[in-house]
């Protein structure tokens, strides 16, 4: 059952906050940037790599050359279209063949096309997905549909979220790209510092109102490799004790967007909008399922209010490394032609997987609707602990 709150009500002004270090240290990702990118070579190809199979949405990072800086986001109303969802999805799944991907998180599904659903399937699969955590819905027609068209769906879903620092096509600031191009070799230089490519986050959650139902599709590939982990942070919640969940209510978080912003200008990239800090629950309540989850990560989330820095940076790390471990609430999704990854951002946190190195090129396209400003509903005791020591 939904929780009893309106969640269509404007974001609350929040205040300043100046934390900018902290033990969530930002990971810089290794996939290109525009001191990088070669759209020559990408168009033409080489002897061993196709040119780019989608060429209309290669990345150019100069899509503000007339209007130059954004100004800052204004709150807005969020109407969360799950709750007026059918929950047996008639709509949606009436001929789908639906197989989970494990027990506790994610779903692969054949015969739906998405960019048909009417607005009463659209409201299904907000729902749908809120459950089943992440969803990749196989044989889209997604990216062969003209961008604004993409858009226009994705729309539906919540304000377009503009990202401060990623690469666009060409007139579509709208649509952060995932880009890493044919031969890029950059990866060899971050596993020179790195063990491991792992970045595990929640999409931006350092914007006022943080992305909901996020999409995600595939326009090139490797052959193998590059898929993306996703892990039910809901699940995480649960998993704790009673005791240790009741300690966790009420504490709020700063999330940073201020390294995020760093990194793009130290590899010559843009940053549209000057970056914000926010402050959220640590423990944030889903309007239409009502569950709660985690909302903490390692690349943005910074420091707990009201703790000392050492207090904050040892539950932090807890926590980080409680969701990294939990491969019993995760799941690994295996990228495909023709693929939407479509995850509910407020109840899931996920990381690229940086395991190719023959040249081939990774290219994806995310839409980005926000949603409600995180919130936390009134802890609720558990009737029956499960514990006995």
């Amino acid at each position: 059952m939904a929780p009893a709150l309106v969640e269509t009500a404007p974001a609350v002004q929040q205040p300043e906050v100046n934390y900018k270090s902290g033990v969530g240290q930002y990971k810089e990702a290794a996939f290109g940037g525009p001191k990088v990118f070669k759209k020559d070579l990408e168009l033409r190809g080489t002897e061993k790599h196709a040119p780019a199979r989608y060429p209309n949405y290669l990345p150019t990072w100069d899509n503000e050359k007339e209007t130059g800086v954004y100004a800052p986001l204004e709150p807005f109303e969020h109407t969360e279209h799950g709750k007026d969802a059918d929950p047996s999805f008639p709509n949606l799944l009436k001929d789908a063949k639906v197989a989970d991907l494990t027990a506790n998180i994610g779903a692969e599904v054949h015969g739906v096309q998405l960019s048909k659903l009417t607005a009463a399937g659209k409201d299904e699969l907000a729902l749908f997905v809120a459950q089943k955590k992440v969803v990749a819905f196989r044989d889209q027609d997604f990216a062969d549909l003209p961008i604004k068209d993409a858009l226009a769906f994705g729309g539906y879903f919540g304000r377009h979220h503009i990202h401060p620092a990623s690469g666009a096509p060409e007139g579509y600031p709208e649509v952060h790209l995932v880009h890493r191009g044919t031969d890029d070799t950059t990866a060899r230089d971050f596993f020179e510092e790195r063990t491991n490519s792992i970045t595990w986050h929640s999409d931006v959650t350092y914007e006022k109102q943080p992305p909901g139902t996020t999409f995600l599709y595939l326009l090139d590939g490797p052959a193998a490799g590059g898929d993306t982990l996703f892990a039910n942070q809901a699940a995480a919640y649960r998993r704790l004790s009673p005791e240790f969940r009741k300690r966790l209510h009420g504490l709020k978080v700063v999330h940073s967007g201020i390294e995020q912003a760093d990194n793009s200008r130290n590899r010559g990239g843009i940053v549209r909008r000057e970056p914000v800090t926010s402050i959220h629950p640590l423990v944030r309540t889903h309007p239409a399922t009502g569950e709660k989850a985690l909302f903490v990560n390692p690349q943005f989330s910074r420091r707990i209010i009201g703790f000392k820095k050492e207090e904050s940076d040892f539950l932090l790390n807890f926590l980080y490394d409680h969701i990294a471990k939990g491969q019993d609430f995760q799941a690994r999704v295996k990228w495909a032609p023709n693929t939407v990854v479509v995850w509910d951002n407020r109840v899931t946190a996920h990381s690229a997987l940086l395991d190719w190195d023959d040249g081939a090129r990774r290219h994806l396209a995310r839409i980005t609707p926000q949603a409600e400003a995180p919130y936390e509903t009134e802890f609720e005791e558990a009737k029956t602990a499960g514990f006995e020591y």
